[in-house]
């Protein structure tokens, strides 16, 4: 019987424990989430904020952003991609074409929405990921490459791995804001003149993998 409650004793100081852990962690993911809410809204307003900037935002304490970001580029390269994010994440879920040509055009045209506006953050974010990551560098995560692969999903059943691929890889050259920003700075377009030859470009490289599909 002693043995019996021993046992109970033991199960139930573990489950509070894996409770109290699971309680940390959710916390943690609640005041990371609320540093990069803070720095999102900061930057929508067009702000350059400071670590104090943001740590008065989410009303937390200097210390407790360093703890989550032991930098500031870390934290604004999360806070970018949030804001650039967003609204290409909405537009995709309301495209319901099973047209490569279609998606992709539309993944770049929602990519390039408010591209006027936006701009500023876009030239950002190029900057933040401009040199070759370390280990202490922050690394732009893969979204544009997720993007890509949803757009050209109809399109995986009829080609091999490599094609698909491959064909993943040429669009991710002229799609984003590596893209837009040459089409601007360089050769001096207009913002929707950078989208739409975005947009048209992608649907080139599509019809083109296409055409091999049917010309093997």
């Amino acid at each position: 019987m002693t043995e019996h409650r021993a046992r109970v004793g033991e199960t139930t100081q573990v489950e509070e424990s894996a409770q109290l852990t699971s309680g940390r962690v959710a916390q943690r993911r609640r005041t990371r989430k609320a540093i990069v809410d803070a720095s999102m809204t900061l930057l929508n307003r067009g702000i350059e904020p400071s670590v104090n900037d943001i740590a008065a935002a989410a009303d937390v304490s200097r210390r407790t952003v360093y703890l989550h970001f032991p930098t500031l580029d870390q934290l604004m390269l999360d806070a970018t991609i949030g804001l650039l994010s967003t609204n290409t994440d909405e537009a995709l879920r309301n495209i319901r074409s099973a047209d490569p040509r279609v998606r992709i055009a539309e993944l770049v045209r929602a990519m390039g929405a408010e591209i006027t506006e936006l701009l500023p953050m876009g030239r950002r974010l190029v900057k933040l990921t401009a040199d070759p990551p370390s280990a202490d560098t922050p690394r732009r995560e893969h979204r544009r490459v997720r993007w890509i692969e949803w757009a050209l999903e109809p399109l995986r059943d009829r080609m091999s791995q490599r094609q698909f691929d491959e064909l993943v890889s040429s669009i991710a050259l002229v799609v984003g804001w590596e893209a837009f920003i040459v089409l601007i700075d360089v050769r001096g377009l207009a913002p929707d003149a950078a989208v739409d030859i975005c947009a048209r470009t992608a649907t080139t490289l599509v019809d083109a993998a296409l055409r091999s599909l049917e010309n093997p």
